[in-house]
C-alpha cells in the first residue's frame, strides 16, 4: 500500500509499483473501439505509459494534451494513457483535442492492471481509480522508469521521464 494525496488529504493505493529493471506486468485493457489490448500488441517499441484517474478531470486532460503534443515528437515509442473512462467517453475526448499520437486505453472491464502496476486507488473520493503515474518500458518490456505523483492533483515530471526514454527509444 502506498499513500498519494489529494488536496493534501491521504488516499492509498493497493500493492506496489513494479520494480525497475523487472519485467512489467502484463495487461488486458480496453481500446477506444472496444477491442482489447496487451502489451505483446504494443511490441518492438519503448512504451511510456501514463495513468490517470479521469481524462474529464481538468489536470488529467491537461497533461494528456501535453503528453500529445509531446509523442508527436517520438521515434520507435508507443505513447499509452490508461484510465477508468468508458471508452467511448474516451473516444469522445480524443476527437475533441486531436489526440493523433498516443494509444488511449480503458480499465473499465477490469482492474487488475491497476492493482499490478500499484495504482489503484483502494480509498478516498477517488476510490475504484487511478493515481496518476508514468512508467517507461523497453522495447523487451523491461521497467526502466516509474514515477508515482504525490499529489494527484499534480502533474508529472514529463521532461524527465522523456529524457529517460531517450536511452530506449532507438533500440
Amino acid at each position: 500500500m502506498t499513500t498519494v494525496y489529494l488536496q493534501g488529504k491521504e488516499c492509498h493505493t493497493i500493492g506496489e509499483l513494479p520494480e525497475v529493471g523487472k519485467p512489467a506486468p502484463d495487461f488486458s485493457l480496453t481500446t477506444t473501439k472496444l477491442k482489447e489490448k496487451n502489451l505483446a500488441s504494443f511490441s518492438g517499441s519503448a512504451k511510456l505509459i501514463y495513468t490517470v484517474s479521469s481524462l474529464d478531470s481538468m489536470v488529467c486532460a491537461n497533461t494528456s494534451k501535453t503528453l500529445n503534443e509531446l509523442a508527436s515528437e517520438l521515434e520507435n515509442v508507443h505513447v499509452i494513457v490508461i484510465s477508468a473512462d468508458l471508452p467511448f467517453a474516451q473516444q469522445k475526448f480524443c476527437k475533441q483535442n486531436k489526440l493523433k499520437n498516443m494509444t488511449i486505453l480503458s480499465m473499465t472491464r477490469d482492474k487488475k492492471f491497476a492493482e499490478d502496476y500499484g495504482v489503484l486507488l483502494v480509498d478516498g473520493p477517488l476510490a475504484g481509480l487511478a493515481t496518476r503515474a508514468v512508467f517507461i518500458l523497453d522495447q523487451d518490456n523491461t521497467l526502466v522508469y516509474k514515477e508515482l505523483v504525490n499529489d494527484i492533483t499534480q502533474s508529472p515530471d514529463f521532461n524527465l521521464a522523456l529524457k529517460k526514454l531517450d536511452n530506449y527509444a532507438y533500440l
